[in-house]
C-alpha cells in the first residue's frame, strides 16, 4: 500500500502516543518519483550523465601526446621503458580503489551530493597536474582525479538507473553511456593533440581547469536528486519539520555499517574468484577497454614508424576509434531488438528475455570487430600500404569494443540481477587494473615482436575471449541454475543474518 504526505501508514506506538508512519510515493503516479518526470527532465539528466563520463573518462588519456615534452622537462628515460606512461597508470589504479571501496560508501548518500563535492574535489586535483614542477606530483595527483573519475561516471550511470524504470526504456540511454565512457578514452589524444600542437603540454591542464570549471554550474542547477531513497528521505525530513513524526522506508534499510561496508567492498572480489560467468564477463572486458588505452602507445609506435608522422598526427589518426565507436553504437540498436525478441523463445521463464541474448552482438562485435580489426592493424603495418588501412582497423575495433562492453555489462546486469552493483563493481575493477597495466608492455611488445605479430597477438587473445562467452549460448540455462548468486540463495542467507544486500 502507497502512503502520501497526507497518508501515511498506521504504526502508532501506543506508548508513546504519537502517531508514526512510514512514508511512500503516493500511488503509481507520484510527480516526484524519478519514473513519473517528464521526459524531457529525464533525457536532460542522461545528457548530463553521457557528458560527464565523456569529458571526465577523456581526463585519462589526454596527457598520453605530451610525453615526449614531459620526459624532456623532467629529465625521464625512456629508452628501455615508457615511464611516462606512469601518470595513465596512476589514474586507472585509482579509479580501481576507489569502485571497490568508495563507491559502496558514495552510495548511501546521494546522487547530487557525491557527484558535486566529488566534481569539485576532482577540480581541485586539475590544477597541481597543470602547475607540476617534477614528476612525482604527475603521479600522485593522477591517482587522485582517477579515483575522482571513477565515482563521477558511475554516479553518472546510476542516474540512468534511476529515472528510466524499464529494460526498454533504460537500453538506449545506456548504450548511449557507454559510448561516452569509452569514446571519452579514446577522443583524450585527439583533444590532447590538438592543444598540444598549438600551446604547451601544461595547457592540457590548464583547458580542463577552464571546460570542467565553466560546467560546474550546468551540473548545480541541473543535475537534481534522482534516487528516489533519497528524495523520500528529504520528503519526510520536510514533514517532521512540520510535527508528523515519519520516516521512509527505503533509508532504513541502507543505513551504513562497518559491516555492511565490508560486505558491498569484498563482493565484488567474492564473485570474480568464485563466479566462472563472472570471471570470463570480467576478463572480456577488461581486455576490451585495455586494448583502447594500449592504442594511445601503439598507434604511436606504428605510425611514427611506418609514415613518420608526429606526435600530433598519431593522436588525431585515433579520431578513428571513436568514429568506430560510434559505429558501434548503431549495433546496439539491433542487439536490443535481439534481445526483446528472443523472450518468444523462453522455456524458462515465458515471455521473459533470455539474458544470454545480451550477448549475441557482444560476440560478433569480438570475433569481428576487435579481434578482426587487429588482424587487419597487423598486417597492412606496411610502408607500402596507405595509412587509411590501419586506421580503418582502429575503427573496427572501437565499433567491436562498443558492442562488447555494452553486452557484457547488459548480461552481467541480468544474470546477477540481486547483485548487479557488486557484479558491474568487479568489472569496473577489472577494466581499471587493464587500463593501468596493459600498456606499459606495448613498447618492448611492439619492439620486441614486431608490428605485424605484436598486434596479431592481441587479435589471437581477443579471439578466444570472443568464442568462450558464445558457449553460453549452448549452456547458460545450466549454469545460472547452478550459481549460488544468479538464482539468489546468497541473498537469503544475508537477508537472514542481517546483511545490507
Amino acid at each position: 500500500m502507497t502512503v502520501s504526505e497526507g497518508q501515511l501508514r498506521d504504526s502508532a506506538s501506543s506508548e508513546s502516543g504519537r502517531d508514526t508512519g512510514t512514508l511512500s510515493w503516493d500511488g503509481n503516479h507520484d510527480p516526484g518519483n524519478p519514473f513519473n518526470w517528464p521526459t524531457t527532465r529525464k533525457w536532460i539528466l542522461t545528457y548530463l550523465a553521457v557528458l560527464t563520463s565523456f569529458l571526465t573518462m577523456m581526463n585519462g588519456t589526454i596527457i598520453t601526446v605530451a610525453h615526449v615534452e614531459i620526459a624532456e622537462l623532467f629529465n625521464i628515460n625512456e629508452t628501455a621503458f615508457s615511464h611516462t606512461y606512469w601518470p595513465v597508470t596512476t589514474w586507472a589504479a585509482g579509479g580501481a580503489c576507489s569502485a571497490l571501496f568508495l563507491l559502496p560508501l558514495a552510495e548511501d548518500f546521494g546522487t547530487r551530493p557525491v557527484f558535486l563535492i566529488t566534481y569539485f574535489i576532482f577540480l581541485c586535483f586539475l590544477i597541481p597536474q597543470a602547475v607540476a614542477q617534477n614528476f612525482a606530483t604527475l603521479v600522485v595527483t593522477r591517482f587522485f582525479s582517477g579515483a575522482c573519475v571513477a565515482i563521477l561516471a558511475n554516479t553518472a550511470a546510476g542516474v540512468i538507473g534511476n529515472v528510466w524504470d524499464t529494460e526498454w526504456a533504460r537500453s538506449i540511454p545506456v548504450s548511449l553511456y557507454i559510448v561516452g565512457y569509452m569514446a571519452g578514452s579514446s577522443m583524450g589524444p585527439v583533444i590532447g593533440a590538438a592543444i598540444f600542437q598549438s600551446l604547451s603540454w601544461r595547457w592540457i591542464g590548464y583547458m580542463q581547469l577552464i571546460w570542467f570549471g565553466a560546467l560546474f554550474p550546468v551540473y548545480y542547477f541541473f543535475l537534481y536528486e534522482c534516487r528516489g531513497d533519497i528524495i523520500l528521505a528529504q520528503r519526510a525530513r520536510k514533514m517532521r519539520k512540520a510535527g508528523k513524526e515519519v520516516h521512509a522506508e527505503q533509508t532504513e534499510h541502507s543505513k551504513l555499517s562497518l559491516q555492511g561496508l565490508v560486505v558491498s567492498s569484498t563482493r565484488p572480489v567474492i564473485l570474480f574468484c568464485s563466479e566462472p560467468v563472472l570471471f570470463v564477463s570480467t576478463l572480456w572486458s577488461a581486455f576490451t577497454i585495455g586494448t583502447l588505452f594500449l592504442f594511445t602507445q601503439s598507434v604511436e609506435q606504428v605510425f611514427m614508424g611506418i609514415y613518420d608522422w608526429s606526435v600530433s598526427q598519431t593522436g588525431y589518426v585515433q579520431a578513428a576509434i571513436v568514429i568506430g565507436e560510434c559505429i558501434g553504437f548503431l549495433g546496439s540498436f539491433l542487439s536490443r531488438k535481439l534481445y526483446f525478441a528472443s523472450a518468444s523463445r523462453n522455456t524458462e521463464i515465458p515471455n521473459t528475455p533470455i539474458p544470454e541474448a545480451r550477448l549475441y552482438m557482444a560476440v560478433l562485435g569480438g570475433i569481428f570487430g576487435i579481434s578482426g580489426g587487429m588482424f587487419t592493424y597487423a598486417w597492412t603495418s606496411y610502408t607500402f600500404i596507405p595509412w587509411i588501412a590501419p586506421a580503418i582497423s582502429l575503427a573496427m575495433v572501437g565499433a567491436g569494443s562498443v558492442l562488447v562492453v555494452t553486452g557484457v555489462s547488459d548480461y552481467v546486469v541480468d544474470a546477477y540481477s540481486q547483485y548487479a552493483g557488486s557484479a558491474i563493481g568487479a568489472v569496473a575493477t577489472g577494466e581499471n587494473i587493464f587500463s593501468a597495466f596493459l600498456p606499459l608492455a606495448t613498447q618492448s611488445m611492439y619492439t620486441n615482436l614486431g608490428f605485424q605479430w605484436a598486434s596479431t597477438l592481441l587479435a589471437f587473445v581477443s579471439l578466444v575471449l570472443a568464442v568462450v562467452p558464445s558457449l553460453m549460448f549452448v549452456w547458460g540455462k545450466e549454469v545460472r541454475a547452478r550459481s549460488r548468486f544468479m538464482n539468489g540463495l546468497v541473498e537469503e542467507k544475508e537477508k537472514q543474518e542481517g546483511f545490507r544486500v
